[in-house]
């Protein structure tokens, strides 16, 4: 265990920490082996098929390669990658940028960036658009076109506005500007690759937008960053070796799952926050917040009964959130579990001067640093919600590297997968998503969505909707 760069301290969750009316104790533990074992078997015998294929990203050198030499053949024309995307082509991208590059990244001068500025376009709110593509110099700008489907409204739209905007500055050379990644040979996007000859890479059949992190979705924008995009996958790859056995002793991923999981069906804790210590993770957890949510949260279970089941995730931050959400973590309901994750090395100390040692609140201070203190912050909130008897564990980093990352991401993933069978549901469809897409669709008049239009239409309150 000393060796390994990702590992997961459940000490926390354990009744003898929290007692055991909150805690997980070894009939517990002992009652769930079988259905744990069944879970992984499950899994395990589902690798590389159906939407499992995302279980064979980790180590695929081929495709790290192709993403670097994609980024190499377009690299010189452009200071500026623009991801449109929303969702899994999105956030996982957001995270790795947020862990990885310098924390002002984009404002560093060229020769003292790693790679391109890196900006997203998701959620299609036309401020936020307009201003982006007024700001940005278009003819040094790249932008990343990422849908699975090839469909998705909130991606085409903006791709529509980006691709005029461009055209207007570069005229007929604005394909030059665009890269795609999306099905390899299905959807609109892929054909219009075809038809304007764009570059595209492929998100892998099976590999669903929140399990895209380690395809190209996520290592092409990595690349872009000047990140070293195969450390990522080899990161990856690493964990996924560690899950092997159906022990749960000896499977990080299969831990963390099977106990939150226990945590909410035995101990009633449906909300499940994870709390990073480290600024560089924050948007890492709203990554989570969608894998956890879209994978879990299910009306019926895999045998066709409604159960309307589900663990409701919560993002929160060390120490800011502090200030903010302990006081109820520590003191509300008990219907939480908690999941911190630190990392047992800094990239880099900022020394705490000594100054006014007179003063109670300075001299203490006076030759710690700023990552120590905020380590002291993580102890010293596991410590006030376990004498609280509030489960909670932690994920440690050796630290915030590209093969770190890699592997946190793939221990996220996998447990999801363990979960869903767990919890006895799908977690790779999403038909709540998409019953909203399909309305949507109809509101905005697409072709074949008229009938949905029309039960829209018909459904609508009498009288109009009641407003004070």
């Amino acid at each position: 265990m000393g060796q390994d760069r990702v590992i997961f301290d459940y000490t926390n969750f354990l009744a003898a920490a929290v007692g055991p009316e909150h805690g997980l104790t070894d009939a517990d533990l002992a009652a769930a082996a079988p259905l744990v074992e069944k879970a992984h078997a499950a899994v395990t015998a589902g690798r590389g098929k159906g939407w499992q294929v995302w279980t064979e990203l980790p180590g695929q050198k081929a495709l790290a390669d192709e993403c670097v030499a994609l980024w190499k053949k377009v690299n010189g024309k452009f200071e500026n990658l623009v991801v449109i995307g929303i969702g899994g082509s999105a956030l996982g991208t957001l995270a790795v940028k947020s862990a990885l590059c310098h924390p002002l990244h984009n404002e560093l001068p060229n020769d003292a960036r790693r790679g391109a500025r890196l900006y997203l376009l998701d959620n299609p709110d036309p401020t936020v658009c307009g201003a982006l593509l007024e700001t940005l110099n278009l003819s040094k700008t790249l932008f990343n076109v990422v849908t699975k489907s090839g469909s998705t409204a909130e991606t085409i739209s903006q791709f529509l506005v980006a691709r005029e905007a461009v055209a207007g500055e570069v005229g007929k050379r604005w394909p030059e500007h665009f890269v795609f990644t999306t099905d390899p040979k299905k959807g609109d996007l892929r054909k219009l690759a075809e038809q304007e000859k764009i570059p595209a890479l492929a998100v892998p059949e099976g590999v669903g937008g929140r399990f895209s992190v380690l395809s190209a979705v996520g290592l092409f924008p990595a690349a872009a960053m000047g990140l070293e995009v195969h450390e990522l996958s080899s990161g990856a790859a690493e964990l996924d070796k560690r899950c092997v056995s159906p022990d749960w002793k000896k499977n990080p991923a299969l831990a963390l799952a099977m106990m939150l999981w226990l945590l909410d069906a035995r101990k009633a804790k449906p909300i499940h926050v994870l709390m990073p210590y480290a600024t560089g993770l924050a948007d890492l957890a709203d990554w989570f917040r969608q894998l956890w949510a879209e994978s879990l949260g299910k009306a019926k279970s895999l045998d066709g009964r409604t159960v309307n089941i589900g663990p409701t995730p919560v993002k929160a931050l060390g120490a800011i959130d502090q200030h903010s959400q302990v006081q109820l973590y520590a003191e509300g309901p008990f219907d939480k579990a908690f999941v911190f994750v630190g990392l047992r090395k800094l990239a880099r100390e900022v020394t705490i001067p000594k100054a006014y040692p007179e003063l109670s609140a300075c001299g203490y201070l006076g030759g710690h640093g700023l990552g120590e203190l905020l380590d002291a912050e993580r102890q010293g909130t596991e410590l006030a919600l376990t004498a609280a008897h509030r489960p909670n564990a932690t994920i440690f980093l050796d630290e915030l590297s590209e093969h770190s990352l890699g592997g946190l991401f793939f221990l996220l993933e996998l447990a999801t997968a363990y979960a869903g069978r767990l919890y006895n549901v799908d977690a790779f469809d999403q038909p709540g998503v998409e019953a909203g897409k399909v309305a949507s669709y109809a509101l905005l008049g697409r072709k074949g969505y008229e009938a949905e239009r029309a039960r829209i239409e018909q459904s609508r309150p009498a009288g109009g909707r009641k407003t004070v």
